[in-house]
């Protein structure tokens, strides 16, 4: 399902398995950790979307339920020296499709969490869930587990496009689903995708004003996009053109704006207060311990910031995690000082107001001072608002991101 994810360079030449780590270097004493989140990653689908280039895997006819959550309490229990004693501020059980999951599994995963980590009682916990009959029916026990926000993958309420996406849901199972939802747990949001094939502007807002007339507290929009390795890549479907997507998108926001969602990051809307937290410690550069087959992680340490990446395919990283071997760490690597300043912007100024110039050193361990040119480039072009306390995009930026992030680059 289409959702918010950190944007993660590629890393080919990165460490591999348990290889020595770089040498701390001077620059990347951090006086403070930055807060740290979890993502569960759970690879199965019904079927896989055609747009899809997740690290989902169509189910098959059981579901591996208990051997999978063996593993994931072995790559858990091999992460703890990593961050023993850290607070964790909230979780996010993605995929794939977490609502395959039986209610006991999700009691079994959360249960596992807070016996092994120091879990705010307040954390925001959020699973990510397909609007299909038999998951939905779920809900509630989810919520009983300790599951306080679901995201569902509505997408369209458009029969004819959700059959063109792939989708094994129909809209009246969406309607039915997010009603389920909102009787489970007290946070809701929505996904929704807009310039989908052959698309008009007036389906993009009956679609999304459909999507409001629920009263959730967050909506996360997502364009369509051609992503490499998909059905779709392959067999392109014919999609509206940029200046269509663009009246589209200002059309949403302009509809969220009147019920009182406001756009606070590229794909996400919400009430005040009602941000996602998860997303935005990703944003804000803050830490992440990603778990399960695929799932990437940043976690800081006094001395550095890693990147992890544990292994894709389910059969292998369960094997793997089990021999408990840290064989299913496919990757890790440590952060070089020059690539600090892309990997903060990249995330930092996807939000609609930036961030505090002050989490660069907070979060990096080094003074801005070393990527100042960058920085007056960018001002010098109109992308990046030339004000004293934040790193924020200008409007201008903002429809140019892609390319004010790419000012950062070393």
């Amino acid at each position: 399902m289409a959702r918010v994810i950190p944007i993660v360079p590629e890393t080919p030449n990165g460490v591999r398995g348990s290889a020595p780590l770089a040498r701390p270097t001077a620059r990347s004493l951090l006086a403070t950790l930055p807060p740290l989140s979890v993502y569960i990653h759970v690879p199965w689908c019904v079927r896989k979307c055609p747009y899809c280039d997740f690290n989902s895997h169509q189910v098959a006819a059981v579901l591996p339920e208990d051997l999978y959550l063996d593993a994931l309490q072995a790559d858990l229990e091999q992460a703890l020296p990593d961050v023993w004693g850290r607070q964790v501020h909230t979780i996010f059980i993605g995929g794939g499709t977490p609502s395959l999951l039986s209610e006991r599994a999700i009691d079994r995963l959360l249960s596992m969490l807070r016996s092994h980590l120091n879990v705010w009682p307040d954390a925001e916990i959020t699973l990510e869930a397909n609007p299909g009959a038999a998951e939905a029916h779920r809900f509630k026990e989810y919520g009983r587990s300790g599951v306080n926000r679901i995201s569902l993958g509505i997408q369209s309420f458009d029969d004819k496009q959700l059959k063109a996406l792939g989708r094994v849901h129909n809209a009246d199972q969406a309607r039915a689903a997010i009603d389920m939802a909102q009787q489970a747990v007290p946070r809701i949001n929505l996904d929704l995708m807009f310039a989908l094939p052959q698309q008009t502007l007036q389906e993009c807002v009956h679609d999304a004003t459909q999507a409001l007339a629920f009263g959730t507290e967050h909506l996360s929009m997502y364009q369509l996009t051609i992503e490499a390795n998909t059905v779709f890549a392959k067999f392109p479907p014919a999609l509206p053109e940029d200046d269509l997507a663009v009246e589209m998108e200002e059309a949403i926001e302009g509809l969220c704006k009147k019920a009182g969602l406001e756009r606070y990051e590229v794909s996400a809307f919400a009430r005040k207060g009602a941000q996602a937290r998860h997303n935005l410690n990703y944003w804000e550069f803050g830490d992440y311990l990603g778990l399960g087959p695929g799932a990437h992680g940043k976690l800081s340490f006094p001395d550095k910031i890693l990147r992890q990446a544990r292994t894709r395919n389910p059969e292998v990283w369960m094997q793997a995690a089990l021999r408990r071997d840290g064989s299913q760490v496919s990757e890790l690597r440590t952060l070089a000082p020059s690539e600090l300043p892309f990997e903060f912007m990249l995330n930092a100024l996807r939000l609609r107001q930036g961030v505090p110039q002050s989490f660069y050193a907070e979060r990096c361990g080094q003074a801005p001072a070393g990527f100042a040119k960058m920085l007056a480039g960018a001002r010098q072009k109109g992308l990046l608002a030339d004000i004293t306390d934040r790193y924020q995009a200008t409007p201008l930026g903002w429809r140019f991101l892609n390319e004010l992030q790419e000012s950062f680059l070393d």
